[in-house]
């Protein structure tokens, strides 16, 4: 008996790295699994039906269930035909897991436009797409469902050469706070995960000569994210998950005063405020390091 048992899961980008640990852990706990991948190379160019074929051989190896689907998330009848995969195939969709993804990296000073549009429209709006459709399909079916969007400690934190993938993550984060709240209603979650894993998304990313293909395997983060579609997790929704290898931090907000006094009194003047806060300027947490890697 599986913790998904009778579920029936769409994941993204399932045709390597993170999406492909997600797939293959959905169908050893019992889920059915559409496995969509355009099949293209990092920075999305190309495609092909190889990288989704071969995860669905192993699923179907290992006696799961499986289907392969090779659409683009950013075209929106590509999307609504993923949705339709799944019902086609196993009746309905309980789990999405939009996972798609690539990479333009570039220091600001030398992105272009094609740069910045391609990286927002594949995670932004592909995201969106997938999530429109299988969030309509959950409430045709009435019975509730959950759907885990992918940002990135990129678009939550910040990260050196990567302005067009952390507004694009940063975007999604946001576009999941909102979308919870209406879920509510129908029973159907919205939770984001931020993962670190070592994957051809990172691997010039990420340290080198430290193990962490090993420490930071993207097998390490799934366990988590399979369990947010099952029944256990039915009360667990709004929610912003960091995963990097075996550790889960849950990601919430603090304010911190730093200049405050009555508002019945006049404004501040601007010496006065910037008195106040500098005053305060020891006491702030510490903000995130710029990556050490090379950038033109």
């Amino acid at each position: 008996m599986g913790m998904l048992d009778g579920k029936v899961a769409l994941v993204t980008g399932a045709g390597g790295g993170l999406g492909e640990t997600h797939a293959l852990l959905l169908a050893k706990e019992g889920a059915s699994v559409v496995v969509n991948d355009l099949g293209g190379a990092r920075d999305g160019t190309g495609g092909g039906s190889a990288m989704a074929d071969q995860v669905v051989d192993k699923i179907k190896a290992m006696g799961g269930n499986a289907v392969a689907n090779y659409g683009n998330v950013t075209n929106e009848d590509d999307a609504a035909a993923m949705v339709k995969t799944a019902v086609d195939n196993f009746g309905k969709l309980d789990f999405l897991i939009a996972n798609a993804g690539i990479l333009r990296d570039k220091s600001f000073k030398n992105m272009d436009n094609d740069m910045w549009d391609l990286v927002v429209e594949v995670h932004l709006k592909g995201t969106y797409l997938c999530v429109k459709h299988a969030y309509q399909q959950m409430l045709t079916q009435e019975t509730g469902g959950s759907i885990v969007v992918t940002s990135s400690t990129s678009g939550l934190l910040g990260n050196f050469g990567q302005t067009n993938y952390g507004a694009a993550k940063a975007g999604i984060a946001g576009f999941a706070r909102c979308l919870f709240q209406e879920g509510l209603k129908y029973g159907i979650r919205v939770n984001v995960l931020a993962p670190t894993a070592f994957s051809r998304m990172t691997e010039d990313i990420l340290p080198e000569d430290q193990n962490l293909e090993e420490l930071l395997s993207p097998d390490k983060v799934s366990p988590l994210v399979v369990w947010l579609g099952s029944d256990d997790a039915k009360d667990v929704t709004g929610r912003q998950f960091l995963v990097s290898g075996n550790s889960v931090q849950l990601l919430s907000w603090q304010a911190q005063d730093v200049a405050v006094k009555d508002n019945t009194d006049e404004p501040w003047s601007v010496a006065e405020i910037g008195d106040a806060v500098a005053a305060t300027f020891d006491k702030w947490p510490k903000g995130i390091q710029p990556t050490k890697r090379p950038f033109e």
